[in-house]
């Protein structure tokens, strides 16, 4: 029997136990209201409030449970979500936000500015990689009434617009999380948000059933009667579900890229690469400086010089990507590639080496680290063991760790690691999601923060002007000369500027609207019969 036979098998046997959980498009033909979208999901997320944990699966499920004040268009101009309005004060200093007047959180209690206040000044700062670092610089954030809050900051900050979406502010509801361990709180497994569905149930290693929200504050939305989310451990499996029906939609990593591109040829499906504008993650490889022989700069440049960027795109990700140069992606704001270039050498890696005294041992091993694998498929897998065969050309033993998503997030984030293959999101701005794995003051145990302990007052000096800066061609220049010195002390070795297919049943339609694409609250999603 074929794998891909067998693997059709193994699906309808697994959907036997799901009786009363809807398999496909379960809707009228012609209807625009009514159905329920099926997804894949993996890996199955730690939790499912994007408030503690911002690991890509739990972002895709919760943001069609929680919203936040603003959402972004692909170009990253501000759209209305909680907020219907909102006004920035001449100096820069003071954002006004009006609030929707007819919110109510899953349970029925109304959502209020208090939420909002609660959110920015108690929830966030305890589990949040971005929030201290974005919102420390107001000097407050008031609730002049249930439906406005007002955010004063001490100094203008440039990019501070950029921080209303779902991932950098999803509004809590306070009267469930105040006075409460917000880590352990039940509610982070169950969650009460006020988007336009309905948190139903959570089997674990099978589906995420979410429902509709009757009572969702934009009238006839949302069209759809359910979004159910499948984990599918198999990347193989994943491919035949698509192609079967089982499941319309899978984005980000769900299909290995081999699949996604054959599959992108099939009639029945369309597929785009938009809908990652606010997230233009680079895959790079990070470097834990703490550990020796890692906290020497030249060492982390060997390794840069070892690994062939272009080999990772063009045979691990299948074409989907652009080489990168540094930490600012080409597709985000400020980036500039007029800096140090790291070619395919490995005459260059073992001299850097043999510079730092370096020296290859009976076996040729020069030092032994650890790269623990990211548990989102075969790519990062594949990913993995060539920089393993890579940094043994020049004497470098990697040892590779596997765990599951939860154990690879608490790894990184307690800093047991030496080395961590891994994309995290830019979110539009610098400011908001490239200098916090940078900066000093972010050196936390908190995952996708700066938990490379990388250290450097000249770049902690940058990135904040650079921040504070109003003027565009100012924060050209600080972020400039940023990116020159971040490159040159190489703690990270970035390699591409990834791309993702997001392939879907072509029934499907309003699925990709903004630059938040997948993670958006699907309140316009329907079925075109």
């Amino acid at each position: 029997m074929k794998k891909r036979q067998f693997n059709k098998l193994l699906l309808s046997a697994g959907a036997v136990g799901l009786a009363d959980v809807p398999l496909g498009i379960t809707r009228a033909i012609g209807q625009t209201r009514g159905g329920t979208l099926n997804a894949v999901l993996q890996p199955e997320p730690p939790t499912l409030n994007i408030g503690v944990n911002q690991q890509t699966p739990t972002q895709t499920v919760a943001g069609k449970i929680f919203l936040s004040l603003l959402t972004y268009d692909f170009n990253m101009k501000p759209l209305p979500s909680l907020a219907r309005s909102w006004t920035i004060s001449p100096d820069g200093k003071t954002y006004t936000f009006s609030l929707e007047r007819n919110v109510k959180w899953h349970d029925g209690k109304p959502l209020t500015a208090d939420d909002v206040v609660y959110t920015v000044k108690e929830f966030l700062p305890v589990s949040h990689p971005r929030a201290k670092a974005i919102f420390a610089r107001c000097e407050s954030v008031t609730a002049p009434d249930p439906y406005t809050v007002v955010f004063k900051l001490a100094e203008p900050f440039g990019a501070f617009l950029g921080a209303f979406d779902i991932s950098n502010l999803p509004v809590m509801p306070k009267h469930i999380y105040a006075g409460t361990d917000i880590q352990k709180n039940p509610a982070n497994q169950a969650p009460i948000g006020c988007g336009p569905f309905k948190f139903k149930e959570w089997v674990r290693g099978s589906h995420i059933h979410l429902v509709r929200n009757e009572q969702y504050f934009k009238p006839g939305k949302p069209y759809l009667d359910a979004v159910i989310y499948r984990m599918i451990p198999d990347g193989a499996s994943r491919a035949v579900a698509l192609e079967g029906g089982t499941v319309q939609l899978t984005q980000w990593t769900d299909l290995e890229l081999f699949d996604a591109q054959r599959l992108s040829k099939n009639p029945k499906f369309a597929m785009t690469t938009k809908g990652y504008e606010f997230f233009a993650p680079i895959m790079y490889l990070e470097m834990n400086v703490r550990n020796a022989p890692l906290n020497n700069k030249l060492f982390r440049q060997a390794v840069s010089h070892a690994i062939d960027r272009e080999f990772i795109r063009d045979k691990i990700l299948y074409g989907f990507g652009k080489i990168a140069t540094g930490p600012i992606c080409s597709k985000t704001r400020f980036y500039d590639g007029n800096v140090k270039k790291y070619d395919l050498s490995l005459d260059k890696a073992k001299a850097l080496l043999d510079q730092m005294g370096l020296k290859p041992d009976d076996k040729g091993i020069r030092a032994r680290v650890r790269l623990p694998v990211a548990p989102y498929g075969e790519m990062p897998a594949r990913a993995c063991e060539y920089i393993r065969q890579s940094l043994a050309k020049i004497g470098i033993a990697v040892t590779l760790e596997s765990s599951d998503a939860a154990g690879w997030a608490q790894k990184i984030a307690n800093w047991d690691y030496d080395m961590n293959l891994t994309w995290p999101f830019q979110y539009g701005d610098p400011a908001m999601g490239v200098t916090r794995n940078y900066v000093s003051s972010n050196i936390r145990k908190v995952l996708f923060s700066n938990t490379i302990g990388y250290s450097n007052p000249e770049v902690d000096k940058l990135a904040d002007a650079a921040a504070a800066a109003v003027d565009d061609t100012k924060r050209q220049a600080l972020y400039s000369q940023m990116q020159k010195i971040l490159v040159e002390d190489a703690p990270i070795a970035w390699l591409v500027e990834m791309e993702f297919p997001t392939i879907h049943d072509k029934r499907l339609q309003n699925l990709v609207t903004t630059g938040i694409g997948i993670h958006e609250s699907f309140d316009s999603v329907y079925f075109q019969g």
